[in-house]
This record gives C-alpha cells, sequence and structure tokens, in this order.
C-alpha cells in the first residue's frame, strides 16, 4: 500500500458511494487508475466491505453501553459467543486480555431493554460476574480509523 492507496481508502472511509472519478480529481489519478488500485485492495482483502452507517437513535435505539464480562472458566467461551451472537441489541463483541474476558458494545430502546439484556447475559452459562458502563456521549466514532498520512513522507 502507498500514498495514493491510503488517500483512496481515505475518501472511501468518509464515503463509500463516492465514484472513482471523483477520487481520481481529488488525488491526481485518472479514473482506471483509482478503479484498479480499489480492486486489488478488495482482492487482498484490505478493503473488507462497503457498509451503510444508521442513526440508531432516530431507530429508537438511544441507550449505549459497555458490559465488561468475565467468565469462570475457559471452557464456556464457545457457549457464551454463541448466545451472544443471537441478541440483536449486543452490537460488538471483543474477547480481551486482561481483567475482563469480554467487551460487549450495547445498543438499545430503554433503560428497561438494558437491563432486560443484563439479566440475558448474566443467565448465560459461566458468566460469573459482569460491569456495565453507560455512554453518556460519543466524543468519536471510526469504523475504520486509518493511520496517519506521515508514514508515506520518506517516498
Amino acid at each position: 500500500m502507498d500514498k495514493l492507496d491510503h488517500e483512496i481508502l481515505q475518501c472511501l472511509v468518509e464515503n463509500a458511494r463516492v465514484n472513482a472519478t471523483t477520487i481520481g480529481e481529488r488525488i491526481g489519478l485518472s479514473t482506471s487508475s483509482v478503479i484498479e488500485r480499489i480492486r486489488r485492495m478488495e482482492r487482498c482483502g484490505l478493503i473488507q466491505q462497503y457498509t451503510t452507517i444508521v442513526d440508531l437513535e432516530s431507530m429508537g435505539r438511544s441507550i449505549t453501553a459497555f458490559i465488561s464480562v468475565r467468565l469462570e472458566h475457559p471452557k464456556y467461551n464457545e457457549g457464551f459467543e454463541l448466545m451472544v451472537r443471537r441478541h440483536p441489541d449486543i452490537a460488538e463483541c471483543h474477547y480481551t486480555a486482561g481483567d475482563v474476558d469480554y467487551m460487549l458494545k450495547i445498543v438499545t430502546a430503554s433503560s428497561k431493554t438494558l437491563e432486560k439484556l443484563l439479566t440475558y447475559i448474566k443467565s448465560i452459562e459461566g458468566a460469573a460476574w459482569t460491569r456495565t458502563l453507560l455512554v453518556l456521549s460519543t466524543v468519536k466514532s471510526e469504523l475504520s480509523a486509518l493511520p496517519s498520512l506521515d508514514q508515506y513522507d520518506d517516498e
């Protein structure tokens, strides 16, 4: 990946629907070169998918929380992960190192639905401990955080 690939990715991160002509004009490449570079990044797996970001609050899901979970034993990991995948209000699940085993990102409708979800999580076999953090506001949220362009200064 070079500086031009990085600039193409930055354009796509800002707006995945931007067309190759617009990207080319912005970074000084022909449309065909932009298309070929994008295809190459897709083939090698650097670009994994294109997505739509939905305003969940406008859909009635105004509560975001993070729940840390510690399991009694690693033998419960597989079952825990299966149960987590089944719940639509669990937006993310990360297996972690440190004091907790899993970090869950929750996006739900109300404190009542958060309470029900917490009860659900605590009822999963092997769940030994949870800690819930309620999000008051989000300062920064990026789906794809690209490294700085500074790494290309020497080229």
